[in-house]
């Protein structure tokens, strides 16, 4: 082999690597321009040397030769359209009616962000790209071959050492709403009329005839789905999903896996929030069916599988005009643009504020302060802009520019290669610590009744709590509780055992109150789970994290970065000599038979019991062996009911469910420790 070829060969091995490292693991090497470098080398080689050149070579995803039009192809298998509900009660509908037809008890999910991109079907021949394909009707969709070929994230081969005969990958082509701000930007340099959205821009750039145009939009590919398949079976959508990454094409992001009804609530209840956060447009979530043989159990209608259904939410809007715009610095240090709105109601609420998001959204959208402005408020939520009435601009009004220090302590900003928010890295910004501990305290984390937003600022002012170690020292200092504003004997009493109370709360609390970068609920849950202590995961490689499932490099780099650095060492530290609840070992966690009294049985609770929250009775409900639940349903095995106990328990009634009062709750769990 020449040098040459030689050379040429490296060059398209480090390409793909680079490629993978950025789209599918979200963690590049090196920088655009250092990419950029790799691949003009690569084609100034190839166009030197044409008898080295190979329709596999990274070189070709940007852009060949103009087509002439467009093939209708036949899908080998319909693409249908999804359901949708707009309520809870409409996905409890969904599942009770597939629960019925399986004849289970309950059904494993995933729940997933419904990506407003374009459906595209990826078709592989013996691990080659052979074929991309529209939605089109459904039934029959066009070729564009040759522009899917540039769409990041789209592998021109599979990595894989024996690929299936066929495989159809089925995803959604995108544009990031950081790439589109630099494409409408582009556009508005150059005199050209800008695409109005991200989708718009995704659909006509993938109708375009010349590839080479596409490949500057930016367009990326995400799986979420398989169409035609040979020599290729799986046992779940979140197997499918895994085979995917290593095949080397990036999924759809933040899959959750949910049990049962109750379960997809808690996902929808985490998910949601988490929307502004996103760097592609969302117009709702998926749930779906994760086993495949329920799936094939359940068919399709002649329009849709009867396996997953879309949440949609009804969009409340308004118009009104900006008056400032503010930059909030939130619990990560992520700095978030806040714009200060004429008062307007939506929804039956007076909105007077509206995430910006970030600085990429501003540019994207061009908002000034004195902008008229198209408001929503996505599922009576969460109000953001939308849009700007740029044609009705007077010229009064004024451009933001972005800070280039932290608002509340001057520290300079960064912005991390591939992510997009601008954030400030000073650890001890006094408002990253008061939004850490208003985190601490939530009831999604440790839960500490009456330590709300007000009294965390105060606390923070006076200097009584300045970090999170200090929460467990409060009851040290109670005469200066007392001289707080609105904390009479029974507040502070009260406060005072709420904090006690946390200390024993159960690690994956603990995991997701302590503010580790990119760890929520569930990934604290899955950690939790594995390891069993505090002092385990701080023990952990960096590999030994991102091995877990649903954990990966990111989370685990940013756990391990955590709990090796001096803070997070002498937190841990302090929480243990407060009494704060670090784990049980795993083996330890493993109960007898005699304590899962409550093994194989479904338990619904309703109404209010004044002693626990939800939360707390399902998790008692699940370390005795037992399975909570939202729904009553014939295999429900008891209903515990509190105060007010509503619809639920009339159900029940009818049914011939057993009922258990708390206390007869409380007796049955006591038996198990005798």
């Amino acid at each position: 082999m020449t040098a040459t070829k030689q050379e040429i060969e490296r060059l398209r091995e480090d390409i793909c690597r680079h490629n993978r490292l950025y789209f599918v693991d979200a963690s590049p090497e090196i920088t655009d321009v250092e990419f950029d470098r790799l691949l003009m080398r690569l084609i100034a080689l190839e166009k030197q040397n044409p008898e080295f050149d190979s329709p596999d070579s990274p070189s070709h995803k940007v852009g060949g030769e103009p087509i002439a039009g467009f093939t209708a192809v036949d899908h080998r298998l319909p693409m249908l359209s999804i359901d949708n509900v707009y309520d809870l009660d409409g996905i409890a509908e969904f599942d009770e009616r597939l629960r019925k037809s399986l004849q289970v008890e309950e059904i494993e999910y995933t729940v997933e962000y419904k990506i407003d991109g374009v459906a595209v079907a990826l078709i592989f021949e013996n691990g080659r790209l052979v074929q991309g394909l529209t939605r089109g009707d459904g039934r029959r969709g066009d070729d564009i071959t040759h522009n899917v070929r540039t769409l990041g994230g789209v592998p021109l081969t599979l990595d894989a050492p024996h690929p299936p005969a066929v495989v159809e990958v089925r995803g959604e082509a995108l544009i990031h709403n950081t790439d589109f701000a630099k494409l409408r930007a582009e556009q508005l340099a150059s005199g050209e009329h800008p695409f109005a959205n991200p989708r718009n821009a995704s659909a006509g750039s993938l109708k375009l005839r010349d590839p080479a145009i596409c490949a500057k939009r930016r367009l990326r590919f995400v799986a979420h789905g398989s169409g035609y398949v040979e020599e290729l079976d799986f046992p779940s959508y979140t197997a499918f999903l895994q085979r995917v990454q290593k095949w080397g094409i990036p999924v759809t992001p933040n899959v959750r896996s949910a049990r049962g009804i109750s379960g997809v609530r808690s996902e929808i209840e985490r998910m949601i929030p988490e929307m502004p956060g996103l760097d592609f447009e969302v117009d709702g979530l998926v749930i779906k069916v994760n086993r495949l043989d329920q799936r094939e159990q359940l068919g399709a209608t002649s329009k849709s599988p009867r396996w997953l259904v879309a949440y949609k939410w009804e969009r409340y809007e308004a118009t009104t005009r900006v008056r400032e715009i503010l930059v909030n610095v939130g619990k990560t240090g992520a700095l978030t643009p806040v714009a200060i709105l004429e008062p307007v109601e939506i929804a039956g609420t007076t909105v007077s504020r509206a995430s910006l998001h970030n600085r990429d959204q501003i540019e994207r959208l061009d908002v000034r302060v004195g902008d008229e402005v198209f408001v929503e408020k996505a599922g009576k939520i969460i109000p953001h802009v939308r849009r700007v009435e740029h044609d009705r601009r007077d010229g009064s009004e004024k451009p933001f520019r972005f800070p280039a220090t932290c608002p509340e302590c001057t520290t300079s900003v960064v912005q991390d290669d591939g992510e997009v928010n601008i954030r400030c890295p000073n650890s001890n910004c006094p408002s990253q610590i008061r939004r850490t501990l208003m985190h601490f305290s939530s009831r999604g984390a440790m839960d500490i009744d009456g330590l709300g937003e007000k009294l965390v600022e105060q606390l923070y002012e006076v200097g009584i709590v300045r970090s999170i170690s200090d929460v467990f020292d409060l009851s040290e200092k109670r005469e200066q509780l007392l001289e707080l504003v609105r904390m009479g004997e029974r507040s502070v009493d009260n406060l005072l055992s709420a904090v006690e109370r946390a200390k024993s709360r159960p690690l994956w609390r603990l995991l997701t109150g302590l503010n580790i970068r990119h760890v929520g609920s569930r990934n604290a849950e899955v950690l939790a789970n594995q390891f069993g202590t505090l002092d385990s995961i701080a023990s952990q490689s960096r590999d030994s994290l991102a091995d877990v499932d649903e954990i990966g490099p990111i989370i685990a780099e940013s756990v391990h970065s955590f709990m090796a650095s001096v803070a997070g060492q002498r937190l841990i530290t302090d929480l243990r000599e407060r009494g704060v609840n670090l784990g049980q070992p795993v083996q330890q966690t493993r109960k007898s038979f005699t304590q899962d009294v409550l093994a194989g049985k479904t338990l619904v609770v309703t109404g209010a019991i004044a002693t626990h929250t939800r939360e707390d009775l399902h998790e008692l409900i699940r370390a005795h062996g037992g399975k909570p639940s939202g729904s009553v349903s014939k295999n429900t095995s008891f209903v515990v009911a509190g105060e007010n106990a509503g619809g639920k328990l009339q159900k029940a009634e009818q049914l011939g469910v057993q009922v258990l009062s708390p206390e007869a709750f409380f007796a049955l769990l006591e038996k198990a420790l005798r």
